[in-house]
């Protein structure tokens, strides 16, 4: 019956292109935490009444976001091509896929980060501060723990972003499901492969926001 309606299908094939999606992903949305964690923290607590208020560094790093959010990502993996070949060795497979999917992750995942942080009720800041807590004091054991439900729901949203990027950086010969659905199934007109790794795709997005719905509602106190 499979056979039939998939006559086209190699599971073999299709199981690595699923693994090869999903070591991408892991791998950027990991890396995007980080980074993206980084780089919103800068941005709120260098911002206007943050705890660091700079506006050089709000600017520039506010700058840095944009510029990188604003690029289209089939042109930002393009354009880190050189980078990517220094950093990776190859401009070719899941791994070469890695600094553009982070690089591309990162800054959306910031703005989020932002957002969330300036959710945080401002009293408790301020009844931290007025108690004579330590700026890393009130980062770590204030506004991260009272944000942390927004950011596991802002890294969830990211990393549902993130797969439909694997997808396209899989048309350049990155590998996974976007790969295989491109020059397995659309080149060769076997549209059961295409219809295939669409649902594979849709499962694994299911899956993520299932697990990221379950820690944000475990984490959330209210």
């Amino acid at each position: 019956m499979f056979n039939q309606l998939f006559p086209n299908v190699r599971m073999e094939d299709m199981i690595t292109a699923t693994n090869e999606t999903i070591y991408m992903t892991l791998i950027s949305v990991a890396g995007t935490f980080v980074i993206g964690l980084l780089l919103g923290l800068l941005l709120y607590l260098s911002g206007p009444g943050g705890l660091w208020q700079n506006k050089m560094l709000n600017w520039v790093t506010a700058s840095l976001v944009n510029i990188f959010r604003a690029i289209p990502f089939i042109i930002l993996i393009l354009l880190l091509f050189p980078f990517t070949d220094f950093l990776m060795g190859t401009i070719r497979g899941p791994k070469a896929a890695l600094p553009a999917l982070i690089i591309g992750g990162a800054p959306f995942y910031a703005r989020l980060v932002e957002i969330a942080l300036k959710e945080v009720d401002k009293g408790v800041v301020e009844a931290a501060k007025s108690m004579g807590a330590k700026y890393s004091t009130i980062v770590f054991k204030v506004l991260l723990p009272e944000s942390m439900p927004a950011l596991i729901s802002g890294i969830t949203v990211t990393a549902i972003a993130l797969i439909g990027y694997t997808a396209v950086a899989g048309a350049i010969g990155a590998g996974g499901l976007g790969d295989f659905a491109y020059f397995y199934g659309f080149q060769r007109s076997n549209w059961d492969v295409v219809f295939m790794c669409t649902v594979i795709i849709i499962i694994i997005v299911f899956i993520f926001q299932f697990i990221g719905d379950l820690a944000t509602r475990k984490l959330d106190k209210r």
